[in-house]
């Protein structure tokens, strides 16, 4: 007899929140985004985008983005032009060292805009973004990265993004590995 004042409270108490988590279209979203920033980069010396933008959530963990791109249209060997000159060679790597620090700032602007975009993914967790770079084999790529990745919490990203932290704190929100 006593239990059943029991079953009527429980009847009426809240069922556990479910976490709603960043669906498959958001994460789609922020791919096709990404791609349109690459490639409205420049008109004049355009991005070539090799790989589109491949994103997927880790529960737990956050949403990981990555993409391959080649910093800038270089001239290709063949049957007419079987080798390029060290001019060319040169060209295109002052080119290529010209776009890093550009495609680093990209990358940040992008992480600021998906940790607002992403409203569904947990401010504990993190965004991750890596960028794959190309070299032709005849390309002097050294002293160049092979890949740059982001990391950050989504919580520390928005503060900056609502200025409640200064934009220069990205450095220290933002991890950045170069390979």
């Amino acid at each position: 007899m006593r239990l059943a004042p029991l079953f009527l409270i429980a009847a009426f108490l809240p069922l556990p929140a479910q976490r709603v988590l960043p669906s498959r279209a958001e994460i789609a979203a922020m791919e096709h985004s990404f791609d349109l920033k690459l490639q409205r980069f420049s008109i004049d010396t355009p991005i070539e985008v090799l790989g589109l933008t491949r994103g997927l959530y880790l529960e737990g963990y956050g949403a990981v983005f990555t993409a391959e791109v080649n910093l800038v249209q270089t001239p290709g060997i063949s049957p007419f032009r079987p080798t390029l000159s060290k001019e060319d060679v040169a060209r295109a790597r002052a080119a290529k060292l010209k776009r890093i620090p550009e495609l680093r700032s990209l990358m940040r602007e992008t992480m600021l805009a998906s940790a607002g975009s992403l409203d569904r993914l947990p401010l504990d967790e993190r965004l991750v973004l890596g960028v794959s770079l190309f070299y032709n084999p005849w390309e002097d790529a050294s002293g160049m990265p092979h890949q740059i990745t982001m990391l950050a919490q989504r919580k520390a990203l928005l503060d900056v993004a609502a200025n409640r932290q200064p934009r220069t704190a990205l450095d220290q929100v933002i991890q950045v590995r170069e390979e």
